[in-house]
């Protein structure tokens, strides 16, 4: 625990320092959110960074979210990281401190996820998910076709709350820098922002590539195993 404790600092203290100033047509923020993925973590390892502060928690299995949720502290602020499925919806939205959802990549998702959402005290932020790679294994819409989900969230799903754009670099670039998926990203947040008349956050960067990603100008990074440790497998 006092591992996790210290681990969390170090990453807050990174975050911090590596964090460029917004140019222009980004949004404003003092510090960008650290979302602390606690996939396959126990319950003790999100309760030890809770108790220095952390409230920004990622989750990629619905199961896991769900019973985390129920043991934890009603304050925590959950981030749904993994692929959604479409039959998963509702039980998803029925976790009352979900925060966000940062893997929004069709307009069928979009729309099952929005009725979902019906009994929601207030709209669900969401962010769309990107493929800036072009992979075929990785979920995300096609960077062409980002604007017309974003447009149909804005227009047609009233119980969600466009947040911002999010993405997950290719392994083949992640060491290179400038990242040009996050340079593709960093444009794409800029253009829709200034398109659509409002300020998008961008959610990219993790353990590996996180400070790099801000300096890039993401404002909310997902790091794991740099607070936690490696994952065990997922059995």
């Amino acid at each position: 625990m006092a591992d996790i404790q210290r681990n969390l600092r170090d990453t807050l203290a990174c975050v911090e320092q590596s964090q460029t100033a917004p140019q222009t047509g980004l949004l404003c923020v003092l510090q960008a959110r650290l979302v602390a993925v606690s996939k396959t973590k126990p319950v003790g390892s999100i309760q030890a960074a809770y108790d220095i502060g952390q409230r920004h928690f990622g989750e990629n299995y619905l199961q896991e979210l769900v019973e985390k949720s129920r043991q934890l502290s009603q304050d925590i602020c959950w981030h749904y990281i993994g692929q959604l499925q479409t039959n998963k919806c509702k039980a998803l939205a029925e976790v009352p401190n979900l925060w966000a959802v940062e893997t929004i990549d069709s307009v069928k998702r979009a729309r099952a996820l929005n009725t979902a959402c019906q009994h929601r005290p207030t709209p669900l932020n969401i962010f769309v998910q990107v493929n800036t790679s072009q992979e075929e294994n990785k979920g995300g819409i096609p960077v062409a076709e980002a604007e017309t989900l974003c447009r149909y969230v804005l227009d047609d799903c009233p119980q969600l709350h466009l947040l911002g754009l999010m993405t997950i670099g290719s392994v083949e670039h992640s060491g290179r820098i400038p990242n040009p998926d996050f340079q593709l990203m960093a444009k794409l947040q800029a253009d829709l922002s200034r398109t659509l008349g409002r300020d998008l956050e961008l959610s990219m960067g993790m353990s590996h590539d996180y400070q790099h990603a801000l300096k890039m100008g993401a404002t909310n990074v997902r790091v794991g195993s740099s607070i936690f440790g490696a994952r065990a497998p997922k059995v």
